[in-house]
């Protein structure tokens, strides 16, 4: 926890109610202070090779000096409304200081909100989201880019640093839009571990660690079972193909044996599951996310955009290899759908290495060959402040 005042290079924060009095954790400052490196040290770095060639120093500085500004007009709108206060680290919030907490605070940009969101397991505590330095209508008239492209966009910041003064203290007394947001429940499943990984807010992305790589899986939906009765083995064999078993089918003809003996049941968490409709799937990995994500790669990968409040999730196969598939229509057709509420989807990795990365790049689980993966939107919403007027 740091004291008003210090400053450090990462963002993040939260707030608690104290004495009947709200006590906002902020984030401290994105980047280190630029006073405490004079331009002779940057020049020395850049001789020697170890600064960023490509860093533009003026913009980057500029960026901080916009989010130190941020923090320090926030710190005079909590003052003016008797709000007690403290600072906590991006990189030093931990679940230890969500305890009381009634209101988390994140300065800085989406991916701050991101990365406050994941601490927010059971969506009790609200979030508020108020982007330092937002993209000026300057900048959005430029048509070269002259300006700053790497601000951030604030789509999940309800506040900015220019009209927080008005809108902040309407928070703190019970106004502003105060929705909840679908997110993303994964649970790996390994030889000997079963992992639920952190609730997802944006997206998911299921990949091999090399983008060069081919992603290999086996994707299909899980559906309760009596793990006592025997029935079909694959893919709803028999009867009542769905169009996804009708392609799977194509490819080997159905059997008629007992699940126990050929391995149709998964467990999660110690309930059973049968695997249906499975398809093997070679491509440049998959994309999964909610209905708040659905702006962001997975549109720009294909996909379609949904309502901000749906329940639903959206799943997308990233340059699925179908080439050599019977039934390539059908395959394709395959490739962007729905997760509806209440639904599993099943992930079985068969390539060697993979990765589960959480909201971007930041955040990631390790995947090895024969793990599984269980998506569906069973995590506890995010209870996320909109833009409102």
């Amino acid at each position: 926890r740091a004291k008003a005042g210090e400053w450090s290079r990462h963002r993040g924060g939260l707030s608690r109610r104290s004495n009947n009095r709200i006590d906002p954790l902020l984030p401290d400052s994105r980047s280190r202070r630029f006073d405490d490196a004079p331009a002779l040290e940057t020049t020395q770095l850049k001789l020697r090779g170890q600064a960023p060639k490509a860093l533009r120093w003026t913009r980057l500085e500029s960026r901080y000096e916009s989010h130190k500004e941020c923090v320090e007009s926030l710190l005079d709108v909590l003052k003016a409304n008797d709000v007690a206060y403290s600072c906590v680290n991006r990189v030093e919030l931990d679940r230890q200081h969500l305890a009381d907490v009634d209101l988390m605070i994140a300065v800085g940009g989406d991916g701050t909100v991101l990365s406050a969101a994941h601490f927010l397991d059971h969506g009790t505590i609200p979030l508020l989201g108020i982007n330092s330095d937002p993209i000026s209508e300057e900048d959005k008239l430029v048509k070269k880019k002259k300006g700053d492209e790497r601000r951030s966009h604030g789509a999940l910041c309800a506040v900015t640093a220019l009209d927080m003064k008005d809108k902040v203290p309407q928070v703190l007394f019970g106004g502003g839009k105060l929705g909840a947001r679908a997110r993303i429940r994964c649970v790996v499943k390994s030889t000997f571990s079963e992992t639920r990984l952190v609730p997802a807010l944006n997206d998911l992305l299921v990949a091999n660690p090399s983008p060069a790589a081919v992603s290999r899986f086996r994707m299909g939906w899980l559906k309760d079972v009596d793990p006592g009765t025997r029935s079909p083995l694959r893919d709803g064999g028999g009867s009542g193909l769905t169009p996804a078993g009708r392609v799977a089918s194509s490819f080997s003809e159905p059997q008629i044996l007992p699940r126990s003996s050929y391995g149709t049941i998964t467990r999660f968490g110690g309930v059973p599951y049968d695997v249906r409709d499975s398809l093997n799937a070679w491509s440049s990995g998959m994309w999964v996310s909610t209905g708040t994500g659905s702006s962001a790669a997975i549109r720009a990968a294909g996909g379609k955009d949904m309502d901000v409040r749906s329940p639903d999730l959206q799943y997308l196969i990233r340059e699925h290899m179908i080439e050599n598939s019977p039934n390539e229509e059908e395959v394709k057709n395959l490739d962007n759908g729905m997760l509806k509420k209440g639904e599993h989807l099943h992930l079985r990795w068969n390539s060697q290495k993979g990765r589960v990365f959480i909201d971007g790049s930041h955040l990631m689980h390790h995947l090895e060959l024969g793990d599984e993966l269980l998506i569906d939107s069973e995590a506890p919403p995010l209870a996320l402040y909109s833009r409102w007027d």
